[in-house]
C-alpha cells in the first residue's frame, strides 16, 4: 500500500456535531465514490484506491457516520469491490485514529474486505505531495477535508491528478480562506493553495471589492489555478450558513475527464437545496425554504433555449454532442438539456430525427439528431445579456470576464448602428425605433463599462 507516505490535518471541533451540511457533503462523496469505482473497475483489472487525508473519528458526536464508514459500507456490499479496493485513512490526531479503528472493527462484514483499511497518524505537507509525484499510483479517489487550510495545496492535488483514473474532492473553507488572504501570518498557506503569483494578484484585486464580488473572485482564482494543473473539469458546490446570509464553505470536485464531471454534476444537482425550472443551484442553503433567492426568480431553461438557438444555429448534432459541447461550466444537467429540447421540438423550433412519431412517447434519446435552423434576427433594438456561469476557462461571475463584456459593448454598438440605418417599416409606429437619446444612453453604458474594466486593470 501507499500508507507510509501519507500525512494529516487539523482537527479542531469539526466532528463535535453533525450538521445537515456535513451529512450532505458526506453523501456527495459517498455517491461519487460508488459511481467512480464502478467505472474504473470495468476499465481496469487491477486495484483501485480511496485516500482520506483528514478522516476524523468516523462518526460525529451525535452518532452520524462520516465519510470513512460510508465508503467502507459501500465496498463491503459489493463483491467485486471487496476484492480490489485499498483504503487509506489518515489524521494528525491519534485519538481520532483510535476511535476510527474501533468503528471500523465494528462494521458488519468488514472481514470480507481482502485488503483491510490502513489507518495512519501523520501530518500532511509538501513532503506528501513530493512522495506522490515519485510513485505510480493506482486509480484513486482523493478526499481532502481539512478544517482550515493547512495541508491543502495545489501541489498535493496535482500530484494525484497526474495519475490515470485519479480524481479529487476537497473542502474549501471559504470562511477562513477569505480573511486568510489578507493575513501575512498565513501567507505561505495561501500561496500554496493559489500559487504565489496568482495569490498576490488576487490580494490586489480583492481590495475594495464588496463581499459577493470578493467571493466570486476567490473561487474564480481557485478554479483557474486548478485548470493550470490539469483539472479542466471543476465543480464548486456552495454551502451557506444557517441564516443563508453568508457562504460557509465549498465542496470542490476536480477532474481531468468529462465523464466524471457529468456524473458529479448529476450528484450535486440532486443534493442542491434549490431548483427552478428543474435547474439546480449547485449549493445548499438551510434557510432557502424561508428566504427566496435571486436564483429562484430566474428562468434558467428559457435562458438555455436561447443559448442553444444562438450557439448551434444552422447545425445538426446529436443530443449527446449538444450536451458535450455546451454543458461544461454551466449548471445544466443532461436532464435539463433533454427537457428544453423536447419543448423546442413541440414548438417547432427544431427538427429531430427520428421524429417524435417514430420514438417512444416522451423520450429524447442521446442519439436523436437535432437540427437548429437559422432564424432571421429581430428588427428594432433588442440586446440580450446572457447569464454567465462558472467555467475554469471563462470564470465564475454574474458579470462575466473582460473579454465577454468588451464583446458585449461591440455588439451593442453594432445593434445601434443597424437600428439607425434600418428604415421604419410601412405601417409601423415610429416610436418603436430607437431615438437618438436612447442610442446615446446605451452607448454611454457600454463606454462606462469598458472604462471601469480598464481602470481596474480587468481589461488591458
Amino acid at each position: 500500500m501507499f500508507a507510509a507516505i501519507l500525512g494529516s490535518a487539523l482537527t479542531d471541533d469539526f466532528f463535535a456535531e453533525s450538521t445537515e451540511q456535513s451529512r450532505i457533503k458526506a453523501a456527495i462523496v459517498r455517491d461519487y465514490f460508488w459511481a467512480w469505482a464502478k467505472i474504473v473497475l470495468k476499465k481496469s483489472s487491477g486495484l483501485i484506491g480511496h485516500a482520506d487525508l483528514f478522516c476524523g473519528p468516523g462518526r460525529y458526536k451525535d452518532g452520524t457516520k462520516s465519510t470513512p464508514l460510508l465508503i467502507l459500507e459501500k465496498a463491503i456490499a459489493d463483491a467485486g469491490m471487496r476484492e480490489r479496493l485499498l483504503t487509506i485513512f489518515n489524521d494528525s490526531d491519534e485519538e481520532n485514529i483510535r476511535l476510527l479503528r474501533a468503528e471500523i472493527a465494528q462494521l458488519p462484514g468488514i472481514e470480507k474486505l481482502k485488503h483491510q483499511p490502513d489507518t495512519d497518524v501523520g501530518e500532511v505537507g509538501t513532503e506528501t505531495a513530493e512522495s506522490f509525484r515519485k510513485i505510480e499510483l493506482i486509480p484513486t479517489l482523493l478526499f481532502v477535508d481539512p478544517w482550515g487550510y493547512k495541508g491543502l495545496s495545489l501541489g498535493l492535488i496535482e500530484s494525484f491528478l497526474k495519475h490515470w483514473g485519479c480524481e479529487c474532492i476537497f473542502f474549501f473553507n471559504y470562511n477562513r480562506i477569505n480573511p486568510g488572504l489578507a493575513n501575512e501570518a498565513v501567507k505561505e498557506h495561501m500561496d500554496a493553495l493559489f500559487g504565489p503569483a496568482r495569490a498576490q494578484r488576487l490580494r490586489e484585486r480583492l481590495e475594495g471589492l464588496p463581499p459577493r464580488e470578493r467571493e466570486l473572485a476567490i473561487i474564480d482564482a481557485l478554479c483557474e489555478a486548478l485548470a493550470e494543473i490539469g483539472a479542466e473539469y471543476v465543480l464548486p458546490f456552495c454551502f451557506k450558513d444557517d441564516r443563508g446570509a453568508r457562504t460557509s464553505h465549498y465542496l470542490v470536485f476536480a477532474s481531468k475527464h468529462p465523464v466524471g464531471y457529468g456524473i458529479m454534476k448529476d450528484i450535486m444537482a440532486k443534493a442542491s437545496s434549490e431548483q427552478h425550472q428543474g435547474v439546480a443551484s449547485f449549493g445548499y442553503c438551510p434557510a432557502s425554504a424561508i428566504h427566496p433567492t435571486l436564483f429562484e426568480l430566474s428562468r434558467p431553461l428559457d435562458d438555455l433555449e436561447g443559448m442553444l438557438l444562438k450557439e448551434f444555429a444552422g447545425q445538426t448534432l446529436t443530443t449527446q454532442q449538444i450536451y458535450d459541447l455546451h454543458n461544461v461550466g454551466r449548471l445544466y444537467t443532461m436532464k435539463n438539456y433533454k427537457s428544453v429540447l423536447r419543448k423546442m421540438e413541440e414548438e417547432g423550433v427544431i427538427k429531430t430525427e427520428p421524429s417524435p412519431q417514430d420514438r417512444p412517447k416522451g423520450t429524447f434519446a442521446d442519439h436523436v439528431r437535432v437540427t437548429f435552423e437559422i432564424h432571421a434576427p429581430k428588427t428594432g433594438f433588442d440586446v440580450e445579456i446572457p447569464r454567465l456561469l462558472y467555467t475554469s476557462r471563462e470564470g465564475f461571475s454574474g458579470e462575466g470576464d473582460a473579454a465577454q463584456l468588451f464583446l458585449f459593448g461591440i455588439v451593442v454598438q453594432i445593434h445601434v448602428l443597424a437600428a439607425l440605418c434600418e428604415p421604419v417599416p410601412s405601417g409601423q409606429a415610429a416610436a418603436t425605433a430607437p431615438t437618438v437619446r436612447q442610442v446615446a444612453a446605451y452607448l454611454q453604458v457600454c463606454t462606462a463599462t469598458v472604462y471601469r474594466l480598464v481602470s481596474t486593470g480587468a481589461l488591458p
